[in-house]
């Protein structure tokens, strides 16, 4: 058995074969093993193969004889093998280290050699970037040089050739130094057609070149003085060939013209562009054109703006054909810059020149037969428009000047200023209206003094024929209608803003700086208060006529100085004028307010705004405003005055008619008081309802408070009487409650009170007034006309009362 063994060992040993190659790429060790065991492995699976096939009787035995053989007989093959591997492998890994630490040594000679070669590049890349940079330097210095030489070169040949045309130039010029007029013998460049634009070129530069010798030398010395002479005699000779050349082209250029020939006219022009700059021929080409010289477009303008009758035109028929004016206008400097741009070497200059021939000469021409400036020392009447006509068609020229001056921009002006604002710019267009604009503040205020004259006289004139149609009437009656015709409208005031509102259009048109513009607004206006303040101030006073009127009726129709009907009569009518007058009055001062609310709200919302740019103008306006209203006050002071008069004299009159001595006084036969109100206390009330009526609509606030306050200090209700006393000072109580007065509500409490005296009882007077210590003096009296007064000694009783 043991040699056997051997010769297994031996012989596997000898089989086994292991490489490094078997370890490279993607080992994998179940592989590795498996090739080492598929020799032994197989041998050991057959053999358990044909146990299994032997006959099932035998089993018993041999699973006894199994106990006592291995269950895996090759495992002493496997162990030899195994560890010949592990030889093998460590033999294996010692090559493999010996051949690491080789490749590492020739790594290591290698990477010193590579070191080496890169630092002996890295001086031949140093090298190599000198030299270049060398190289370099050397190239940039050639070219350097080259073009140098190059601009010597270019310059001698630039002197060559300013050499040459200066022989080509004396000999020209020597041609023309000769006698005045004697070009015979000029050369043929000077009289060929063909080359009249070469011609052109030199004798410009001759000239060009022989004045400013002339100028350069002087007259220093004899020598110079006879060149000089010569140079002038070639001057001349020049200018007189200049002048007929430039008189040549402009023929053939109007030639041209005339056969719309655009090419022809484009090479004449650039010729003449030659001399002076072209200015002459764009001056003839201008001033050549149609509607510059023929005098019928000029007529025609004429009668499209104002028409067949020029006094006549009115601002809407300006303004229409002011429009259709300055669209022909623009049309034909349209179509004219068209052939400008096509012909000329510089359009916008000719395009400059059009258009401002077109505004002196086609548009000043029309305004001055349009716009005649009227005199303020001999106004226009108003049948003519008056002045009012003159502004508003002044504002339609402007406006639609300053459109046409838009429009012709837009089409192209070069630099022309055609549309800077007039009164405060320096435009083309300002010159045209400069005439207009010196005096233009005081036209507009003289325009608003004579709309509101002639309309003061229109009122006037109104009220007289009305006043004529009313035929035979009563004095008063008459007066009364008279009267009504002079109120105050607020229609008229209306009509005096509106007036005002389009003179302050007007000067907003008319500036264009904020602080020339609220100086205008603010004269302006200070014209608005002025015919307000004249005309509120005017009318009160009207309607205080009737007031006095009313008076002096009263005056001479007493009650008590007759007791007939027909004084009875007079003082009916006298009061009757007096109610009319004083409602003519209420229904004044009423629209008196509401024209000042009018004039507020129209500073507020439109004139305002356009005061702030001046430092102090709307404060000296407000001012002006209060001013202004202050007149109207005094008038309407004045007025109410008369008011409360009337009323208290027609409250006297009716007492002095219907209070009765035995008002107040009980007749023996009557047991029970009468506690109706008299009948003079019913006709008071009712006659104060009727006229107070008009004061609440024309009072507002402490306007009415300080009115019915004022009327009641003036009428001390100081009657006598017991219960019926009371209840007539308790009815004329409630009726003046409705004025929501408190100081005249006051007024009646206290009065109230005082009359308390003859009704409580004679020890009770003495705790009458202990809240009330201020109506003592009043009460004394009243306490007087008690019929006890005597009899109960009511003197000696409140002596202590009174002290």
């Amino acid at each position: 058995m043991k040699d056997a063994t051997t010769i297994t060992q031996k012989s596997a040993s000898s089989s086994l074969i292991l490489d490094v190659d078997d370890f490279k790429g993607d080992f994998s060790f179940d592989a590795l093993f498996g090739n080492l065991v598929s020799e032994t492995l197989p041998s050991f699976k057959l053999e358990e193969a044909d146990s299994e096939a032997n006959d099932s009787m035998q089993n018993a035995t041999k699973y006894s004889q199994g106990i006592s053989s291995p269950l895996f007989p090759d495992v002493e093959k496997l162990l030899l093998l195994f560890k010949d591997s592990c030889k093998e492998l460590v033999e294996l890994r010692k090559q493999v280290d010996g051949r690491v630490h080789n490749l590492k040594k020739d790594v290591s000679v290698q990477d010193k050699k590579h070191r080496k070669t890169l630092a002996e590049l890295e001086k031949g890349v140093d090298g190599l970037f000198e030299s270049f940079a060398r190289l370099d330097s050397r190239i940039s210095s050639v070219g350097q040089t080259a073009a140098k030489i190059g601009d010597h070169l270019q310059s001698a040949d630039a002197q060559r050739e300013t050499a040459s045309q200066t022989i080509e130039l004396i000999k020209y010029l020597m041609e023309f130094n000769s006698s005045p007029g004697d070009l015979l013998e000029i050369s043929p460049l000077f009289s060929d057609d063909s080359r009249v634009a070469e011609a052109a070129s030199i004798a410009q530069k001759l000239r060009s070149f022989a004045e400013e010798d002339i100028g350069r030398q002087g007259i220093s010395a004899v020598g110079n003085a006879t060149a000089s002479k010569g140079l002038e005699v070639a001057v001349a000779n020049l200018q007189d060939y200049c002048n007929e050349l430039e008189n040549r082209l402009l023929s053939r250029f109007d030639a041209a013209s005339q056969k719309r020939e655009l090419t022809g006219m484009a090479e004449c022009a650039k010729i003449l562009s030659q001399f002076n700059r072209g200015t002459s021929a764009m001056q003839h080409y201008v001033a050549t054109r149609p509607m510059f010289i023929d005098v019928e477009v000029m007529n025609a303008d004429t009668r499209l703006v104002l028409g067949d009758q020029a006094a006549e035109a009115s601002p809407s028929n300006v303004a229409g054909g002011l429009s259709s004016l300055y669209k022909e206008i623009t049309d034909t400097v349209r179509k004219e810059a068209a052939t400008i741009t096509a012909v000329f070497p510089s359009p916008s200059e000719v395009m400059s020149i059009l258009v401002q021939r077109v505004l002196e000469q086609r548009i000043t021409s029309l305004l001055d037969k349009l716009l005649v400036k009227p005199s303020l020392m001999n106004l226009p009447s108003m049948e003519e428009g008056g002045l009012l006509s003159y502004l508003r068609i002044l504002a339609v020229a402007y406006e639609k000047t300053q459109e046409l001056a838009s429009d012709l921009r837009a089409v192209g002006c070069g630099d022309l200023d055609v549309e800077e604002k007039f009164f405060d710019g320096s435009g083309l267009t300002e010159s045209l209206f400069s005439s207009h604009k010196d005096e233009y503040p005081e036209f507009e205020q003289a325009s608003l003094r004579q709309l509101y004259k002639a309309k003061m006289e229109e009122l006037q004139a109104e009220g007289h024929r009305i006043s004529d149609s009313s035929g035979t009437i009563g004095r008063s009656k008459g007066s009364s209608i008279a009267s009504s015709q002079h109120q105050l409208s607020v229609t008229v005031v209306t009509e005096f803003v509106r007036w005002n509102e389009e003179a302050i259009s007007r000067c907003n048109l008319f500036s264009s700086q904020p602080a020339t513009l609220a100086t205008y607004v603010k004269a302006v206006f200070t014209c608005l208060l002025d015919q307000i303040s004249q005309y509120i101030a005017n009318g009160l006073e009207r309607a205080r006529e009737s007031l006095t009127e009313a008076a002096n009726l009263r005056e001479k129709f007493v009650l008590g100085t007759s007791v007939g009907r027909r004084a009875t009569s007079a003082a009916e009518t006298a009061a009757a004028a007096g109610e009319s007058g004083f409602r003519s009055f209420m229904v004044a001062v009423q629209r008196s307010g509401s024209s000042v609310a009018v004039i507020q709200q129209y500073f507020a919302n439109s004139i305002s705004r356009l005061l702030l740019p001046v430092d102090g103008a709307h404060a000296a306006s407000c001012e002006e405003m209060a001013t202004a209203m202050s007149r109207g006050e005094a008038s309407a002071y004045k007025g109410l005055q008369q008011c409360i008069e009337t009323v208290m004299a027609e409250v006297e009159r009716l007492l002095s008619a219907e209070q009765k001595a035995t008002d107040y006084r009980l007749p023996d036969d009557e047991m029970l008081p009468d506690h109706r109100a008299t009948n003079a206390c019913s006709r008071v009330v009712n006659y104060l309802s009727r006229v107070l009526e008009s004061a609440f609509t024309a009072l507002e606030g402490l306007n009415k408070q300080a009115f019915l306050t004022e009327l009641l200090h003036a009428y001390e209700l100081l009657y006598s009487g017991g219960l019926r006393l009371k209840r007539d000072i308790t009815e004329y109580g409630e009726f003046v409650r409705t004025f929501n007065t408190p100081s005249v509500d006051e007024k009646f409490e206290l009065l109230g009170i005082t009359a308390n005296v003859f009704i409580v009882a004679p020890e009770s007077l003495s705790t009458l007034f202990e809240g009330t210590p201020s109506i003592r003096k009043d009460a004394q009296r009243f306490i007087q006309l008690r019929d006890d007064y005597k009899s109960a000694k009511l003197a000696s009783k409140l002596s202590s009362l009174w002290a």
